[in-house]
């Protein structure tokens, strides 16, 4: 009797070898031989799920920036605690920052995907759409933040596109060699915090 395979199982293997190739060798190096190597599969398997290079590429870019923003809009339930305050916010704005080891990883990958959209437009639809919901949910935190009299903000269109723009920044400060350490990068979101809250 031929074996079952799960085919959404066999597709987020796939895309999880896709996410360790390409933070090891670049979106380059991330041939269909090198994909199937890694998730320990043939290559008519992986070509099986996905017809050509973009389609994989595709997958593995969106399955990132859903784990993301899952993650992020996940924490947003601590905007609802009674006791918030402006290390609640800080905390919440820290998931996007590569703190830690895995999170490193994930941030190399992002950034390579991004690099790679000027020489592969198919991949640019996924960034634009990552990009616009991490800013939907960073402006969802300020919004929040402003009722509870943590923050100040005149302006939640701006202030959205700052904060964010900062976090990117971040990101590759945090990334790049030498880099900034993790806490830097935390010390710096925290004082941004800090001069958005009121003063009277």
């Amino acid at each position: 009797m031929p074996k079952f395979v799960d085919p959404t199982a066999r597709r987020l293997k796939v895309g999880e070898a896709v996410l360790r190739v390409v933070g090891a060798r670049g979106v380059e190096g991330a041939s269909f031989g090198a994909i199937a190597e890694e998730a320990g599969l043939a290559i008519g398997s992986v070509r099986h799920y996905f017809p050509n290079h973009d389609a994989v590429l595709l997958f593995a870019m969106q399955e990132l920036a859903d784990r993301v923003t899952s993650r992020l809009r996940g924490r947003l339930e601590s905007l609802a605690e009674l006791d918030v305050d402006l290390g609640t916010v800080e905390e919440i704005l820290a998931e996007l920052l590569p703190v830690n080891e895995h999170r490193r990883l994930e941030g190399d990958v992002w950034l390579a995907f991004i690099a790679a959209t000027r020489t592969r437009p198919v991949l640019a639809e996924v960034a634009e759409k990552a990009s616009s919901g991490i800013r939907a949910v960073v402006g969802h935190v300020l919004a929040g933040a402003e009722r509870r009299g943590l923050l100040r903000v005149e302006d939640l269109a701006v202030e959205t596109e700052r904060l964010a723009s900062l976090l990117d920044g971040l990101t590759l400060a945090i990334i790049r060699p030498p880099g900034i350490s993790a806490a830097m990068g935390r010390g710096v979101l925290r004082r941004h915090l800090e001069s958005l809250a009121p003063t009277g």
